[in-house]
């Protein structure tokens, strides 16, 4: 009876943890970024357009399953240079956990199945997608080692997810969101490079071989940083002075409490970069950090609020 209770634990430990790799392999947690696909909707407030979500819940999958697949390739790509980071070693691939020929063979299962189901979304959902995989491949094989062309590019890409958004059914993307998108997402870009030059400054080196870089690029980086968050802060504020807010908000006044907040947050970013307490991926940082969940949190209320007005 033991002896059969000590195989079914394990048995299920060993399932819990082939899962778990298959998720890290995959990078389940950054589908988060996919969410940027429901920005154009929200914005628009077309929060009961039933069709509208079913095909964005599609476009979703769809669009997870192409970027896991741009994943793989990348960590298969990436192997040598990941086996020799303190982090990334830890890859599926890189540490050995997962052979490579699974990934050879995945990666294209997943862009198949990403390009039968954005054919059911419509529109040019599937274009935007397949251009997004074509940038994103171009990315990973040779663009992310030109210095300044990989920060532009991934701010794209994250814009890219909020146009093929808008591209489904009558949504569209305005030039303020987008505008800020880019702002906003090239800030976070020049972080994620500002906290992987600290961590090569600590180890002892003078340059990332992979990207470009040298150390003593750090201050520049984040200058350039922190002034593309504040841009983004500006093209908000020129947002909130549109017509626009009048006709989508009832109570346009409040929505200027989103200001304080977002200069708080992209402010506390780079503070806590320029601490050397910034993760190399901002996005597992803004999740993980309580400042940054309660910064958005608030944001939202206060949209919210703007949205359905106050009793007095």
């Amino acid at each position: 009876m033991q002896a059969n209770a000590n195989i079914k634990k394990h048995g299920l430990f060993g399932f819990g943890k082939r899962i778990l790799t298959c998720a890290r392999m995959l990078r389940v947690h950054q589908w988060l970024k996919n969410g940027l696909l429901f920005v154009p909707l929200l914005l628009s407030h077309q929060f009961s357009n039933v069709n509208l979500w079913h095909g964005l819940i599609i476009a979703f999958i769809a669009f997870s399953l192409c970027a896991s697949s741009v994943y793989i390739i990348n960590d298969i790509l990436d192997i040598e240079s990941d086996r020799a980071h303190p982090r990334k070693c830890k890859r599926p691939f890189a540490s050995g956990e997962v052979p490579i020929w699974v990934g050879v063979l995945l990666a294209p299962v997943l862009l198949l199945t990403s390009v039968v189901l954005a054919h059911q979304v419509g529109g040019t959902f599937f274009s935007w997608m397949l251009f997004y995989f074509g940038v994103t491949l171009a990315y990973s094989w040779k663009l992310k080692n030109i210095m300044l062309v990989d920060c532009v590019l991934l701010a794209m890409l994250y814009t890219l997810r909020i146009i093929a958004g808008g591209s489904i059914g009558t949504v569209g993307s305005s030039f303020w969101l987008l505008a800020f998108s880019v702002f906003i997402f090239l800030s976070l870009a020049f972080v994620k490079r500002y906290a992987e030059l600290q961590v090569l400054a600590l180890a002892g080196k003078e340059k990332n071989t992979r990207r470009g870089y040298f150390v003593s690029d750090a201050p520049m980086i984040q200058m350039l940083g922190i002034a593309s968050g504040f841009a983004a802060a500006v093209v908000l504020a020129l947002y909130l002075n549109s017509e626009k807010i009048v006709v989508l908000y009832r109570m346009p006044i409040l929505i200027w409490g989103v200001i304080p907040i977002f200069i708080f947050w992209i402010s506390w970013v780079w503070m806590k970069a320029h601490r050397g307490e910034m993760h190399d991926d901002p996005l597992i940082f803004a999740i993980k950090d309580k400042a940054s969940l309660l910064s958005g949190i608030a944001f939202v209320c206060v949209l919210m609020l703007g949205t359905v007005g106050i009793t007095w």
